[in-house]
């Protein structure tokens, strides 16, 4: 498997870093990464001064839980599109009033997601204040669930401490 948790651990305190610097706070909504996405911001010490919390998404049922949205607010929306991501971050970042949410939904493998999201397929959003959007594909091309998970989250991490330094600024 490449990378561990290390790496995991560095790609979530470079995102730490800019949250603790401008005094925000970020909600997280995990999915094929099984926690990852959290587990390399927690990672780094003093994460309670911008981690307020998040949850896994995996079943629909967990995701009304975790999400806490209206039945039929997600009706239309495609697991593994950016459009679901960022759809997830926000109700994630609204439920936690956090200023930053960020969600990955994907398929890991091995085998074919339920919906028919090839395995090694991901999509990641990102929103913040002010409007702030970011969202990005992960296209592995592999079936190692392991990897898999393991380059999601990498992904995500790196597109949220991208997303913090291109929008630096106050709350």
């Amino acid at each position: 498997m490449p990378g561990d948790l290390a790496d995991l651990a560095a790609a979530g305190a470079r995102a730490g870093a800019a949250l603790v610097a401008r005094g925000q706070t970020l909600a997280v909504v995990d999915g094929a990464t099984g926690g990852l996405i959290s587990a390399g911001l927690l990672a780094m010490p003093g994460a309670s001064a911008f981690y307020r919390g998040g949850g896994i998404v995996y079943t629909l049922k967990g995701r009304r839980i975790v999400l806490g949205h209206e039945p039929g607010s997600l009706r239309g929306l495609t697991s593994a599109t950016p459009a679901y991501a960022l759809a997830q971050a926000e109700l994630i970042r609204a439920r936690y009033q956090a200023d930053w949410g960020i969600a990955e939904t994907g398929a890991a493998g091995p085998g074919v997601h339920p919906l028919g999201v090839p395995s090694g397929s991901s999509a990641i959003g990102v929103v913040g204040p002010d409007g702030v959007q970011a969202a990005i594909t992960v296209a592995t091309g592999s079936a190692d669930r392991l990897g898999n998970m393991q380059a999601f989250a990498l992904a995500a991490l790196g597109l949220l401490a991208e997303t913090l330094l291109r929008h630096g600024g106050g709350r």
